[in-house]
């Protein structure tokens, strides 16, 4: 049964927008069936400019993304929503207009084309929810993200998002009732961007998902590897593939892309014959590509383990394997000595730690030490992510935490949550 929500209260600009047009048409070749956003209105009728349906049922089947003009990219992290004059403040921060239009999808010789990845621009509310599972993740279609979101909720609907911080709104605004997000690689280590995200968002930690990276070397039809002259890609996944590649194009110039399927999209739009990109097979398909070499990771045990979000935590049970994750920061003038009493209060109770994590202090990064006539130094304050192998619901993580909790001046749960028991494989799935 779809919710219904009140109505909302906004100016539509007209429809066609020759900039988006054009960017969206360079998807004009491919399916787009996991990546639309589908937004629902009560059911009052409606009249928009040029032509779009009157109805409700008109509307969304007219409808690929409700982009809001909200903020700049400065104020990007204090995105927010307007429903019925009510502002709801996200992180404490507000904007006092939005202003919404209707991005039309694209075809091109009678096919749909994709759409591009939500951007902070993008942002607005969505009044109620659908049958079918939205979920955020960073990239574009092809990107190994979006095979996480596969792999965690595999009949849901996906939502490309540009930026990390944009994916954690869009759950945020109710845009999307999930996100998945990557934490750390077996060989990149942590990505600190969305640790530091976790901690400024509210949004918790429901289950958790490992890929396998599976890298492809990828081209334009009929381009040789003897004839590529440039390679791009992410960093990472440049530097877990630097042996292959220097056997296969040991004359092409390497350069850095924001996302592996991008790159991919790049060289397919711009009609690249000299430059091949690394991403994933699934990008090849996506975007017209093929495949010059397969499995080019240098080291198979490539592994990236990615965070379910969701509004709303999960209650935790004890009748399977559980982990939780916690962020804290060590009382005033105890600095990092209080981590060895955190790590007793867990291993007294034999519980195991996963993950240990540090990052600058927010709100105080550097704390001054000693007196006037001795001198001063400066010393650097951290919280603290940790990862647990144990379930709220037990007797000894509660006890763990409220001893924790005697050493820090901040404590966050984060989350409690099933661990990924799934078994894997270093063979390319259908999604990556």
């Amino acid at each position: 049964m779809q919710a219904v929500s009140p109505t909302f209260s906004c100016d539509l600009k007209p429809m066609i927008q020759t900039n988006l047009t054009a960017k969206i048409a360079r998807y004009s070749h491919v399916n787009r069936n996991r990546v639309s956003v589908r937004c629902s209105y009560k059911s009052e009728s409606f009249s928009f400019p040029n032509g779009v349906g009157s109805s409700r049922a008109d509307w969304q089947s007219s409808c690929a993304i409700l982009a809001s003009k909200v903020a700049s990219a400065e104020n990007s992290s204090s995105i927010t929503g307007s429903l019925a004059g009510q502002v709801a403040a996200v992180n404490g921060h507000s904007n006092d207009s939005v202003n919404l239009s209707l991005v039309p999808s694209n075809t091109q010789n009678g096919k749909p084309g994709l759409i591009q990845p939500l951007t902070n621009t993008d942002l607005s509310p969505a009044p109620s929810h659908g049958s079918t599972l939205r979920v955020a993740y960073q990239g574009v279609p092809g990107a190994y993200s979006e095979a996480a979101a596969g792999k965690a909720y595999p009949k849901s609907e996906a939502i490309p998002c540009d930026q990390f911080d944009v994916a954690f709104q869009a759950v945020e605004l109710w845009i999307a009732d999930r996100a998945v997000l990557p934490v750390e690689n077996s060989l990149g280590g942590s990505i600190h961007r969305n640790y530091d995200l976790l901690l400024r968002h509210r949004l918790h930690i429901v289950g958790e998902v490992q890929i396998p990276v599976h890298h492809c070397l990828l081209a334009l039809p009929g381009v040789r590897p003897d004839c590529v002259r440039r390679v791009i890609s992410h960093p990472q996944a440049l530097a877990q593939t630097e042996g292959s590649l220097n056997k296969l194009t040991p004359k092409a110039a390497i350069e850095a892309f924001h996302d592996t399927a991008a790159a991919a999209e790049y060289i397919a739009a711009n009609n690249l014959r000299d430059t091949a990109a690394v991403a994933s097979a699934r990008a090849a398909e996506l975007y017209g590509l093929q495949i010059l070499a397969d499995g080019i990771q240098d080291d198979a045990g490539n592994v990236t383990r990615f965070l379910m979000l969701a509004r709303d935590p999960i209650i935790p049970r004890t009748d399977r394997p559980f982990k939780t994750s916690i962020v804290f920061a060590a009382q005033e003038r105890e600095g990092t000595s209080v981590l060895f009493k955190v790590l007793s209060a867990f291993a007294f109770r034999n519980i195991s730690l996963t993950k240990i994590e540090s990052r600058p202090h927010q709100n105080c990064p550097v704390r001054v030490v000693g007196d006037g006539g001795v001198g001063t130094a400066k010393q650097f304050e951290y919280t603290f992510y940790v990862d647990f192998e144990a379930s709220m619901a037990e007797a000894r993580a509660q006890n763990a935490l409220s001893e924790v909790q005697e050493y820090t001046s901040f404590l966050r749960v984060l989350g409690s949550y099933p661990m990924d028991m799934s078994p894997w494989s270093t063979l390319p799935s259908e999604d990556a």
